[in-house]
């Protein structure tokens, strides 16, 4: 086990995969938490969607695709919100529709253009050599970014996601924060893509809250819980997909599933903390 785990950190590419990945399971295990709350979970694999589209377009269009990805994920999420809130199109069926509808703009222009090769099917379904220098630099400073305003608004984002009406009768712009919310999901659904897969990455918003809200009943044991739990699976699921050479996605969801069915046991056994 030392062995492999010293042959893990010789390599560079490794520890762009580990430093990102712990920032991307961070963040995404923070907002998980609120949004499976607000019973809004899925808002995650309809970004992911629309950043595989995006992506596909930046392809083909021959630019940086994470630099296309940001603005329109984050102009979806405000889309999705301001959809969801003020028409006859509620939660899921307006993810549903935005989706469904960017993942076949991707497929279409992945078609007409450079067709399904190695590169689509590492954005697919993600890739620990896919992290570049320059994405490691600016998925770290979004991480950062996201970590530092959820620190700030926490207060805020708790009151909004128990109670929105209460919120708003105590004068907190609900919307506001609401759209803060889907701010940081869109940034951290983002930078987690080229690793964990467009398919994928909403496994990370979802699962570590899922698997804490087994055995804890508290906003901060499961915030608390839920981060560390989703660390442990990220890593454990590199060190699995190095070992065995399988993408890195599909082997940190599997973990995550594994801590999942644990801790569900152990929630029949014993009371909620």
């Amino acid at each position: 086990m030392l062995d492999l785990l010293k042959e893990l950190f010789s390599y560079t590419f490794i520890i762009r995969a580990l430093v990102v990945g712990i920032l991307v399971s961070l963040c995404a295990a923070l907002l998980g938490v609120s949004l499976v709350l607000k019973r809004y979970s899925m808002i995650g694999d309809g970004l992911s969607h629309v950043g595989f589209g995006a992506l596909a377009v930046a392809m083909a269009l021959n630019v940086a695709p994470l630099q296309v990805s940001i603005p329109v994920v984050v102009l979806a999420a405000f889309f999705l919100l301001r959809i969801s809130e003020s028409s006859k199109i509620k939660g899921d069926a307006a993810i549903a529709l935005i989706s469904s509808s960017a993942l076949a703009i991707g497929v279409i222009t992945i078609s007409l253009t450079t067709g399904m090769n190695t590169d689509v099917c590492n954005y697919m379904f993600g890739s620990i050599l896919a992290m570049s220098k320059s994405d490691v630099y600016l998925s770290a400073a979004m991480g950062i970014v996201v970590l530092v305003l959820y620190i700030l608004f926490y207060n805020k984002i708790f009151a909004v996601t128990f109670d929105e009406n209460f919120a708003k009768a105590t004068g907190t712009k609900a919307e506001r924060y609401n759209m803060l919310i889907a701010l940081l999901t869109a940034l951290t659904i983002v930078i987690g893509m080229r690793m964990m897969g467009a398919m994928l990455i909403s496994s990370l918003i979802i699962f570590p809250a899922l698997t804490s809200m087994r055995v804890y009943g508290s906003f901060k044991g499961v915030i608390i819980c839920s981060t560390i739990l989703s660390i442990i699976c990220f890593f454990i699921g590199i060190v699995i997909s190095f070992a065995l050479s399988i993408p890195a996605g599909a082997s940190v969801v599997a973990v995550n599933l594994l801590a999942f069915i644990l801790f569900s046991i152990a929630g029949l056994f014993i009371k909620k903390i």
